[in-house]
């Protein structure tokens, strides 16, 4: 398959519950994941393995800082936003561990305190509008690690109308993450 994200059509509009329950379903080839972006099913290949670094540099450094009862990791799941129709398999994401107590394969979105979204030519498009927006109205902590930037842009401070602040720093510079983390995350090596 080509590096590119690859919508399925339905002849009639499902219904949200149906898109979920058949990206729930799916049988993706080995190292792609399926999501819900723009109400399709969109099939796109998991990161390079040069991302594989800067993705457990981070992991490791949210770990020591993720607030009470949350942990980080890069597992592939799901997260449904039913208000918005959405369902994303971040890249790299904090969540209340309690959100894992269901049966079923995707998670509540409300459960998510930081989202980090590692940019390719295939995902900078959702990860800059689609994502930026949806997780602007309920996700504490959005990260957008550009990787052919050499860039990682926080959003946070979530509102109905989508984020209202963000800081971009280059790789190699320190960034600040806003409560709840409120450390400091050294991206030297990303």
């Amino acid at each position: 398959m080509i590096e590119r994200a690859t919508p399925i059509e339905h002849a009639a509009p499902p219904t949200f519950e149906t898109l979920l329950r058949t990206v729930e379903e799916m049988d993706t080839p080995d190292g792609f994941k399926a999501e819900l972006i723009r109400g399709k099913i969109i099939v796109s290949p998991w990161s390079k393995l040069r991302y594989s670094r800067p993705m457990r540099k981070l992991r490791e450094q949210l770990r020591a800082s993720a607030p009470a009862g949350h942990f980080a990791d890069t597992s592939p799941f799901l997260f449904r936003f039913s208000a918005a129709e959405r369902g994303y398999g971040p890249d790299l994401y904090v969540a209340d561990e309690s959100a894992f107590d269901e049966e079923g394969r995707h998670a509540d979105g409300a459960a998510l305190s930081l989202v980090g979204e590692f940019t390719s030519l295939s995902t900078q498009d959702a990860d800059w509008n689609e994502k930026l927006d949806v997780y602007g109205r309920l996700v504490p902590v959005y990260l957008v690690i550009d990787m052919s930037a050499s860039e990682i842009t926080c959003f946070w401070d979530p509102s109905p109308h989508g984020y209202r602040s963000r800081t971009t720093v280059s790789f190699g510079e320190d960034l600040h993450l806003p409560k709840p983390f409120d450390c400091v995350l050294d991206t030297t090596g990303f």
